[in-house]
């Protein structure tokens, strides 16, 4: 499990262990971890060029620490100083000291100073800045740390601009937001990111885990000052695969689940057909298919328990989808009624989504899983969909605590958020291929068969977008949702065969 803290939790947690540490141990622990990172990335340090993007700040310092390491290493390398009065002045004096050199970083002298003694918004960068970013091999982002706020300042962001060479972030790429994960502005985009004691949300949360590349976490002694309970989680295969369920050598259908699914329409039926696919996959004893489109679901699934009724006819279920193409009408709204109405867990998608009376999820007691994506969520919202993609952190909170329901908020990162609070769960699987039709019904009718088989909503939440990611990863490129469909047998193989190893 990769457990993520909010920066003020992060910060309590640092002043407890320096208390206890030699003053500066902390930063040349995190600076160490950084300077292995950059030779890793280098392959070769001695003779390497690198560049040092250094602000005003404690990650400043790291880089700084980390270029004096290079240098001794054999590494030309060059501090970049966005504030050349306000730089650490010990990990300066290192850097010069292991052979190291510093420029300013603008010329623009007319430009006067911004808000915090920086240059203002118009200075320029300077030739010898200029000259040593066109000829790193390497760039080290150091500008702003995980307490800065908004996107780059236009001179910043004129200076990166520059850049040719990969780039390793410093603890987050300067001009994200480390707590939300926003991105308001322009950012550095890295090559990989040595985040230092903790991951923090940003690194797992569109859109900032965009900007991050792969990430190293340096361990610098954090862990027994942090709280219990992070801001933020993502599962990694072993937490998964003991979530699976397992049948036993006296397992029956019904006991390894039955789910309900009401899908499809006329103009939809393969909304229906993908859901129960999904479902079938999912590790389902049996499924019992409600709507409009049998005669395709049988043709492709023979094993399918169908009725052309209303869900209360359809027989004992232990868990309902309800929403893939389900379309509109008298029948759809009856069909999501029922199903809201049943005592048994309940995913909503898609048309459901629309459909489901407000009141009546919010009343439910048994367990509801609600999985829009970012359009949806802004109705359910009343708000825009670029609210939700620019804060997908608050919109799946506010989601949950709305409804009442554990929340999935499907995105290049999916969210998986319960109602009053407790960490938000980040999948960390997953490709853009996912984005194509019917990808959602194949995902919506997995979780229903973990529902069935008896996960709390959360866990079949994230344990079904988990496999659904890995699926989308082993299928035929490009994919089609059956494609993914596929997959899924070799994905449940690969998480608990993982973990096992």
């Amino acid at each position: 499990m990769r457990n993520a803290y909010r920066v003020e939790a992060v910060r309590d947690a640092e002043r407890e262990l320096m208390a206890r540490l030699p003053a500066g141990a902390l930063m040349q622990r995190a600076a160490a971890g950084l300077a292995v990172a950059a030779a890793e990335l280098l392959g070769r340090a001695y003779g390497a060029r690198v560049a040092l993007l250094v602000g005003s700040g404690d990650n400043g310092g790291d880089a700084l620490y980390a270029g004096a390491r290079l240098a001794r290493r054999g590494a030309a390398v060059t501090g970049v100083l966005l504030a050349p009065d306000r730089a650490h002045p010990g990990g300066l004096a290192a850097l010069r000291a292991a052979g190291g050199r510093a420029v300013a970083a603008y010329d623009d002298a007319e430009a006067g100073p911004g808000p915090r003694g920086e240059p203002g918004d118009a200075a320029r960068p300077g030739r010898e800045a200029d000259a040593a970013l066109a000829g790193a091999q390497l760039v080290l982002d150091g500008i702003t740390g995980i307490g800065g706020q908004g996107g780059l300042r236009p001179a910043a962001a004129r200076l990166v601009r520059r850049i040719t060479a990969p780039v390793l972030a410093v603890d987050l790429p300067s001009g994200v937001d480390a707590d939300t994960g926003a991105v308001e502005g322009e950012a550095v985009r890295a090559a990989a990111t040595v985040t230092f004691g903790a991951w923090k949300p940003g690194l797992l949360i569109e859109p900032a885990r965009g900007h991050v590349g792969a990430v190293r976490l340096v361990d610098i002694g954090l862990a027994p000052h942090l709280p219990d309970t992070p801001e933020a989680q993502a599962l990694q295969h072993a937490d998964v695969a003991a979530l699976l369920p397992v049948p036993g050598a006296d397992t029956d259908k019904y006991r390894r689940g039955v789910v309900g699914v009401a899908a499809g329409s006329a103009r939809y039926p393969g909304a229906a057909v993908l859901a129960v696919s999904g479902a079938l996959r999912g590790g389902a004893g049996a499924v019992r298919y409600v709507g409009s489109a049998v005669a395709e679901v049988i043709a492709r699934h023979p094993e399918t328990l169908v009725t052309g009724g209303a869900p209360k006819a359809a027989g004992r279920v232990q868990s309902w989808v309800v929403g893939p193409g389900l379309g509109a009408g008298e029948e759809a709204e009856r069909a999501a009624r029922e199903v809201l109405e049943s005592e048994v867990p309940v995913l909503v998608d898609a048309d459901g989504l629309r459909l489901a009376d407000p009141d009546r999820v919010r009343a439910r007691r048994a367990p509801t899983v609600l999985t829009p994506h970012a359009g949806e969520a802004a109705a359910l919202l009343d708000t825009s969909r670029d609210a939700v993609e620019a804060g997908t952190l608050h919109a799946v909170r506010a989601l949950a605590d709305r409804y009442r329901a554990t929340v999935l908020l499907k995105g290049a990162a999916t969210l998986v958020a319960e109602p009053g609070g407790g960490p938000v769960r980040v999948n960390p699987t997953g490709t853009g291929w996912l984005a194509t039709a019917g990808s959602g019904d194949v995902l919506s009718g997995l979780i229903g068969a973990l529902l069935a088989a008896g996960l709390p909503a959360r866990d079949a939440a994230c344990a079904g977008a988990y496999l659904h990611g890995v699926a989308g990863r082993l299928a035929a490129v490009p994919p089609a949702a059956s494609d993914v469909v596929a997959a899924l047998p070799a994905a449940w193989h690969e998480v608990r065969t993982s973990a096992a190893r």
